[in-house]
């Protein structure tokens, strides 16, 4: 849900970028900084997750993954993104880079809206990860380890949904059900809606299909092969590969992400000319 801010207050901006998509960035990042200073914001380059303490808003510059890379660290530190596309997609992005001085006057007026959208928690051997797309296990398809399936079985507040003799699957939040979750055949969620998505890749059962369920319930992912591999990644990144019992236990994040947007662009809007790209 958007809510309309008039935040006056001076703020801390940090601007994190792709360097990929911005040979030119150390110019951009001044033009910036001296757009800002002009209404008395403080704003600072930002290299590395560890700096982005005492940041307010941080403008990321580049596409889905460049954000994605600094979602998760933003959402635990309490920082509203704003994004400006400069990759391909640009799906999680309000800006593209043609209205980067629409989104700087933004900033400075404080008349701004924002969005905040929900996160998984996973937990996998004792360790916490946070992802604003979506958490993948995937079956090893490199070296010795490589497997043709893996056997899952998923359940939900401890009740059995299926067993998954596939590639993998993914879970998803409903930003990232217009990420790998839709292109593996999952459903579109509109960013508030309430549930996550468990989506089987190349499942070999015809009865296997997405589950959409409440995101206040708690998925359980175990692996049943005690002798494959499994390749975890959460938001594109690979945390490892596990071997045969992994288990990954999903509930949604008590952090979100939040984004700050003009208030002006509906959801089905962006979608379509967003896909419509993607087709081409």
């Amino acid at each position: 849900m958007h809510k309309v801010l008039y935040n006056k207050s001076v703020m801390k901006v940090g601007i994190y970028f792709n360097k990929k998509y911005l040979p030119n960035c150390v110019r951009l990042a001044d033009e910036i900084k001296h757009k800002l200073a002009r209404c008395g914001s403080g704003c600072v380059a930002i290299s590395e997750r560890c700096s982005l303490d005492g940041i307010d808003v941080l403008m990321v510059l580049g596409g889905d993954g460049t954000i994605l890379n600094v979602a998760s660290e933003c959402a635990r530190r309490g920082i509203k993104i704003m994004g400006i596309n400069y990759g391909h997609m640009g799906f999680l992005a309000e800006f593209e880079q043609d209205k980067l001085d629409e989104a700087t006057e933004l900033l400075c007026s404080g008349a701004y809206a924002t969005e905040k959208r929900s996160m998984l928690e996973i937990n996998i051997e004792g360790k916490q990860y946070f992802a604003l797309n979506d958490l993948v296990i995937h079956r090893s398809v490199f070296g010795s380890k490589y497997s043709n399936t893996i056997n899952l079985s998923a359940t939900i507040d401890g009740s059995l949904v299926d067993n998954y003799l596939s590639d993998g699957i993914i879970v998803s939040t409903p930003t990232g059900s217009t990420a790998y979750s839709l292109a593996a055949g999952g459903s579109v969620l509109v960013p508030g809606l309430e549930a996550f998505i468990l989506t089987p890749l190349c499942a070999h059962s015809l009865h296997s299909r997405p589950i959409v369920y409440p995101c206040n319930s708690e998925l359980v992912v175990c692996g049943n092969n005690q002798n494959a591999a499994v390749n975890i990644s959460v938001d594109g990144i690979v945390i490892g590969e596990f071997e045969g019992g992994v288990k990954a236990r999903v509930t949604k994040s008590k952090h979100y992400t939040e984004f700050i947007t003009s208030g002006k662009i509906n959801f089905f809007d962006k979608l379509l000319s967003k896909l419509s790209k993607w087709s081409r």
